[in-house]
């Protein structure tokens, strides 16, 4: 190797290695049960798209936490059959919301709040899209047929395990993701990109948090995808499951967004 090499690979050293991804347990309860098996579709995807996953526990004491978090380059909030804790966006539990999962929020909030602070990417999906807008102020809907009256069927309440996930229409309206989209070859139209999309939750965005524009919307007004802006780094959350869409070009591109935006970081460090 040339010296030129060598300090290049100094100067940028995610150049040389896989970018390592860290992926919290979906729950404390899976965590202590090591039940992996939704968890290993975010591993599988990270690792197709040349990242290097790494799990992070949810039971870390706190500075344990924020030195592992610290080490690595980027993160992926996987989804959860829990809800926030109304609590924390100050609006009142109602009938249908979910247990919460106070470990999985702080260990959420603790990655958000670094990686906010040191620049580094973050996809956030389905509850971790949800966790990123309450962390960042906004608010959600806690039970979508409630209190939206949609037709359209977004969770998987009442189908059986090996039921596949409900798919419905959306609309890619801007953004990072509109230029995945267009660059996956999505024909756009005169109203955004459109798309077909799994679904699997009961929640969603309601009020934006601080700083993110909605890039998706489902034909009933559910947000389907929101980003940060000014874009001071790359934060995207989908409310569908891009890790569970095999061969969908936009959802596998997604995280090649991430493992190439984290790169990118790198070399701007």
């Amino acid at each position: 190797m040339s010296s030129t090499d060598t300090q290049q690979s100094a100067a940028h050293p995610l150049q040389a290695r896989r970018p390592r991804v860290g992926i919290p347990w979906r729950t404390t309860q899976e965590e202590e049960r090591h039940i992996t098996n939704k968890l290993q579709f975010y591993f599988a995807a990270v690792e197709h798209s040349d990242g290097q996953p790494v799990p992070i526990s949810l039971k870390l004491p706190l500075a344990q936490l924020a030195a592992q978090i610290a080490d690595l380059d980027a993160f992926v909030l996987p989804g959860a059959p829990t809800d926030v804790n109304p609590a924390l966006y100050r609006a009142p539990r109602q009938q249908k919301t979910h247990d919460s999962d106070r470990d999985r929020e702080r260990t959420d909030f603790a990655i958000l709040e670094h990686a906010f602070s040191a620049g580094k990417p973050v996809l956030a999906i389905c509850y971790g899209c949800q966790s990123l807008n309450v962390c960042l102020g906004g608010t959600l809907y806690q039970d979508i047929p409630r209190e939206l009256h949609t037709n359209i069927v977004h969770s998987r309440e009442g189908l059986p395990p090996e039921a596949k996930d409900p798919v419905h229409a959306a609309r890619v309206e801007q953004g990072e993701i509109a230029q995945l989209a267009g660059a996956c070859g999505v024909e756009r139209r005169d109203d955004g990109f459109p798309l077909n999309v799994n679904s699997s939750h009961h929640q969603s965005v309601r009020d934006l948090g601080h700083g993110l524009r909605v890039a998706a919307v489902a034909p009933d007004g559910v947000i389907e995808a929101i980003e940060h802006e000014p874009h001071k780094h790359w934060v995207v959350g989908v409310q569908w499951h891009p890790e569970r869409m095999p061969g969908h070009a936009l959802s596998e591109s997604l995280f090649r967004a991430l493992v190439q935006a984290t790169r990118a970081a790198a070399a701007r460090r």
